[in-house]
């Protein structure tokens, strides 16, 4: 196992605080993905694409903060991230054929990801990074495996997928998607607060508790099958609209 600390090409974040709205601090949950790549990826044009998108995206080299009075930040300090990089000689080829693996999957991708230790950040660690990657090539099959960990308190999985539009992008030389990242956030005060939508967000103004949801989401695939769905470029921007337009992401409008 070898392990690399990649860091921005250059540093833009240069120690800049935003603080997180409230629906960014959802501090115990990560978002964990895997990507399977059938030939050969070069490690040296994959660190230099990451550094790259470093430098576009400093809040994900930056570190999560509790600051006096609870108010919440990442300090954009434009730390290195760690990716792990490892030689697997004993599996014959990626394990499942499967093209979306929830959850209740993690005996798949549990040795395939360097998940993000979240507790670390809940009791206030500076030291835990908020993106972690892992390489997987398995030599028999020369298949390449990108494990990726990404901390929610960056964004939802929308966020999460423009960074690695980035990175894949950098990777072929070429410039990322437009608009490019702006990182604000619109915080939302008390007096603000629209009573009348309440009724609308049952999800929140009724939230069980932990104990009892994780209960309850430990069956589900007992319960139901797994079904693919698979959309063009055109039925998400399509769902966007019908969704609220500009208002909302894409993986809002999916959920």
């Amino acid at each position: 196992m070898t392990l690399w600390f990649i860091s921005p090409s250059s540093p833009t974040g240069n120690n800049r605080l935003i603080e997180l709205a409230g629906i960014d601090l959802w501090m115990g949950l990560c978002t964990n993905r895997v990507f399977v790549y059938p030939s050969d990826l070069n490690t040296d044009q994959f660190k230099y694409a990451l550094s790259r998108t470093l430098s576009l995206c400093p809040l994900v080299a930056g570190r999560f903060l509790l600051l006096e009075n609870d108010h919440y930040f990442i300090k954009m300090s434009d730390n290195p991230i760690p990716v792990t990089y490892i030689e697997n000689t004993e599996l014959a080829a990626w394990p499942t054929e499967l093209n979306v693996i929830s959850d209740q999957h993690k005996n798949y991708l549990a040795p395939f990801i360097d998940e993000i230790q979240t507790l670390k950040l809940i009791y206030g660690s500076q030291e835990e990074p908020l993106l972690r990657l892992k390489l997987t090539c398995l030599k028999q099959s020369g298949e390449w495996i990108l494990g990726v960990s990404w901390a929610h308190v960056l964004g939802d999985g929308g966020a999460s997928s423009k960074f690695l539009n980035a990175l894949s992008h950098f990777y072929q030389n070429l410039d990322p998607v437009k608009p490019l990242p702006v990182f604000e956030r619109r915080l939302w005060r008390e007096d603000e607060a629209d009573q009348s939508l309440l009724p609308m967000m049952k999800y929140l103004a009724h939230a069980g508790l932990s104990k009892d949801k994780y209960k309850l989401c430990s069956h589900w695939e007992d319960i139901y099958e797994q079904l693919n769905l698979s959309f063009s470029g055109k039925q998400l921007a399509k769902l966007r609209e019908l969704a609220g337009g500009n208002n909302v992401t894409i993986q809002d409008s999916l959920s």
